[in-house]
């Protein structure tokens, strides 16, 4: 059979959230940073994204990491993150994907008892410490980008009333609402509802706030709403991703930037750690480690724990008369605002 594309892909997940990583098929992207190439993927390149994304090859729960050589030279490879609405520039969930991959798979040497990588992203530098046994990544440390807040309690209003939520960057820009807002409770049985409702309020909030990263130019926008309840240092949390699902994992990027706004508040101070909590039971462990300045802005470092296991691997096949060559999305599995995956 002659083949228009061919893409060899590890399959993981990281506490449950699936996490693909694309290992061969793919030579390079368009870019001198990754700033540049993530700008590519959400623009002349959407169709490798809607490719990997889409049904048929595709599903809506998870993501795929394009691993490439870094652009910098402190770092030890490069990602950047597929979701079906986009390209993403930092995922803590997907960067601990990554590690497991490329050092259990041989392409970044393993050692014991840990081994470190560091990986260039479109959010800047994250370094990940692997907890390495007979083989296997038990645990992987990733020291995230530093993340800080925008607003706190800012007022968006949903179906008559007005709730609040705190704008906050971890590596990806949230908006985060207390869920007794809602007087509902994060639990699977729950699911449906949340993103429904997470990313309606995502729309709302990018209609009536701006973002800016003060060095990262393209990072401008909101990306995801995340759910939380506090309860000590226990934090559950339930991030919805476009077009319409919950996150399975306890979301590096969103503990991150929850962290931001917990220490903001006086919840937190330095080398405290947290446990983030996932709708469906999954853990990170989230430690403070310190502080630094971002522009005109207190950022906190955080370092999320987790762990991911490799379950399968994929070789994806275009025939070129395969009249799906960038896929499709139906509404039954996608959720009711598909037609933002299209419009870009």
């Amino acid at each position: 059979m002659q083949t228009a594309k061919y893409v060899q892909v590890v399959n993981a997940h990281c506490e449950g959230e699936n996490g693909s990583v694309v290992v061969g098929g793919i030579l390079s992207i368009p870019g001198a940073t990754m700033q540049e190439k993530y700008q590519y993927l959400n623009g002349e390149g959407r169709s490798l994204q809607r490719f990997l994304c889409f049904e048929p090859r595709g599903v809506p729960h998870g993501s795929v990491n394009l691993v490439m050589p870094p652009c910098r030279d402190d770092a030890d490879a490069a990602f950047i993150i597929l979701q079906p609405d986009g390209a993403h520039p930092m995922s803590g969930s997907n960067a601990i994907c990554v590690t497991t991959v490329l050092l259990e798979t041989g392409m970044i040497p393993m050692t014991e008892p840990e081994t470190i990588v560091r990986l260039d992203t479109a959010a800047g530098l994250v370094t990940a410490v692997a907890r390495c046994e007979q083989g296997k990544c038990v645990d992987v440390t990733l020291s995230m980008v530093p993340s800080f807040v925008e607003e706190l309690a800012v007022p968006v209003p949903y179906q008559g009333q007005m709730i609040h939520a705190d704008i906050a960057f971890g590596g990806d820009y949230y908006g985060i609402v207390d869920i007794d807002q809602l007087g509902l409770e994060i639990a699977p049985h729950n699911a449906h509802i949340l993103f429904d409702i997470g990313i309606e309020l995502v729309n709302s909030l990018n209609e009536r706030y701006q973002v800016q990263h003060p060095e990262y130019p393209t990072l401008n926008k909101l990306s995801y709403v995340m759910f939380r309840n506090i309860d000590g240092s226990l934090v559950q949390t339930c991030t919805t991703l476009k077009p319409g699902r919950c996150d399975r994992s306890p979301c590096g990027t969103g503990s991150s930037a929850n962290l931001a706004t917990m220490y903001a508040r006086g919840l937190v101070k330095e080398q405290d750690t947290l446990t983030s909590q996932s709708i469906i039971g999954s853990q990170f462990r989230v430690t403070l480690s310190g502080t630094t300045t971002i522009g005109d802005k207190t950022a906190v470092l955080p370092k999320v724990t987790g762990r991911a296991w490799i379950y399968a691997t994929q070789q994806l096949l275009l025939d070129p008369t395969d009249p799906f060559n960038e896929g499709f999305t139906l509404s039954d599995t996608w959720g009711r605002f598909i037609d933002e995956l299209t419009a870009h």
